[in-house]
């Protein structure tokens, strides 16, 4: 028990039982396996990643992986999943190449199962909708969006303009300078 300034008597919170249990080298060594499986593969991003899926990857226990968690990560498995879920969908909202992408479509590749979980997760994490983060992006970044886009527009307008004088310039000269028609004659110095 733990006295506080108003004089109110807490409960001083305690690691639990298991805690002592799990060697702290073991702990150690299935934080880094944890975090190249989840991580590292990827494998956040199947949709029915699950702690039982991991515990049997690498070999171990449920318990030992949600104590890995909780003391290295201080999140349970889910909430660690989603983070990664939707830090890569944060990248993905951000980049040119995937801007073609709806965000359900973003959501579906890194993991969630549903829209409204992905959303969810997300307003959580950031205090704004997918959809929003992304607005907001593009209009603080506008040469990573529609500037662009409007760039190369520009570009190829020019491009044709160009090409369509250098015709015009070939039939004034085609007209100026007639080609003379005909086998052309053979050299007879040969």
């Amino acid at each position: 028990m733990i006295m506080t300034k108003n004089n109110n008597i807490e409960k001083k919170k305690e690691a639990p039982a298991y805690y002592d249990t799990v060697n702290s080298r073991v702990m150690n060594d299935l934080r880094y396996k944890v975090y190249d499986v989840v991580v590292g593969e990827r494998m956040y991003r199947e949709k029915d990643f699950s702690a039982r899926k991991l515990a049997d990857i690498l070999h171990t226990n449920v318990r030992y992986i949600s104590v890995v968690m909780n003391a290295y990560f201080q999140l349970n498995f889910s909430s660690f999943v989603n983070r990664c879920r939707v830090e890569e969908a944060k990248c993905m909202l951000t980049d040119q190449k995937y801007r073609h992408m709806t965000i359900s479509q973003i959501s579906d590749r890194v993991g969630f199962s549903n829209r409204q979980s992905f959303y969810k997760a997300f307003l959580g994490m950031n205090g704004c909708t997918p959809l929003d983060y992304r607005k907001q992006y593009f209009k603080a970044h506008p040469g990573a969006g529609g500037a662009s886009k409007q760039a190369a527009e520009q570009r190829r307008k020019a491009a044709r303009e160009a090409a369509r004088q250098k015709r015009q310039e070939e039939k004034a000269e085609a007209l100026l300078h007639p080609k003379k028609r005909g086998r052309p004659k053979k050299d007879s110095s040969c």
